[in-house]
């Protein structure tokens, strides 16, 4: 190539790179300093089931259009300082919901009053109707997910067997049964599944093992060391203090790498 054709080639490829990473970036462009968690810890295990059918609508909540948990910043930050925590005693943080936008609040209240509650549904409400959760406490019309400031989590036993898979062809247990029969989760027992709208599923349930309430002691206390407070009807609902504001609803999309 003659030195006349690398003036006239250099800049056409420096431009070009320069209008894809223009266009990378406001692909995946968040408002209000949210950011999603895998661009902070990667090591943080992702299961986002609003994203998918397997949560007690049965089916994707609006405004899940990836399985991404996305954050305030500084939420961010704070889980990653627990992970390295966590990691050094072979536990890892399994996110379940992060930042949810106000659509999909408006999804289950439009799911409570549907008239409808069949078996695997039921499974997450075995004792209560579901037109009674929003006056119960377990739902909220306006949910601090919204403000990217809560979040819904467990933990993992990275040395434990966690190959199990979700079956939703399968009939499993209420959220309430014994361990192996519920959905798996691939996570450590905390007494209930996830989103268990039902006494046993309070943080301080009296009606647990040991070993049950010595896990979400464990995760409680992990997740205080960063302010992080736990909702007491929820174990696996934490929400940190000041970080929040206004509620949004912009879509949750695929993260761009």
């Amino acid at each position: 190539m003659t030195g006349e054709g690398q003036i006239h080639v250099k800049p056409i490829f420096t431009l070009l790179v320069t209008i894809v990473s223009i266009s990378s970036a406001s692909a995946q462009l968040l408002p209000g300093g949210f950011v999603y968690l895998r661009d902070i810890d990667p090591t943080i295990i992702q299961d986002i089931r609003y994203a998918t059918s397997n949560n007690f609508t049965g089916h994707p909540l609006s405004g899940y259009g990836a399985g991404e948990c996305v954050v305030k910043r500084e939420v961010g930050l704070r889980l990653k300082a627990i992970q390295q925590e966590l990691a050094s005693q072979s536990l890892s943080l399994k996110m379940f919901d992060c930042y949810r936008p106000v659509r999909a609040s408006l999804d289950m209240v439009a799911w409570a009053q549907n008239g409808r509650e069949p078996a695997a549904e039921r499974r997450y409400n075995p004792k209560i109707p579901k037109t009674e959760l929003f006056r119960l406490g377990y739902i909220a019309s306006r949910s601090q997910h919204s403000t990217g400031a809560a979040l819904d989590l467990t933990l993992v036993d990275l040395k434990a067997d966690n190959s199990a898979k979700y079956d939703s062809a399968k009939a499993y247990g209420d959220c309430t049964a014994p361990v192996e029969a519920r959905p798996p989760e691939g996570s450590v027992d905390m007494g209930t599944g996830y989103d268990c709208t039902d006494a046993k599923g309070h943080t301080a349930a009296p009606m647990i093992t040991a070993d049950q309430r010595a896990w979400r002691k464990r995760l409680v206390a992990a997740m205080a060391r960063q302010g992080f407070v736990n909702y007491s009807k929820e174990w696996w609902h934490f929400s940190l203090p000041g970080a929040g504001g206004a509620a949004y609803d912009f879509p949750i999309q695929p993260r761009r790498n």
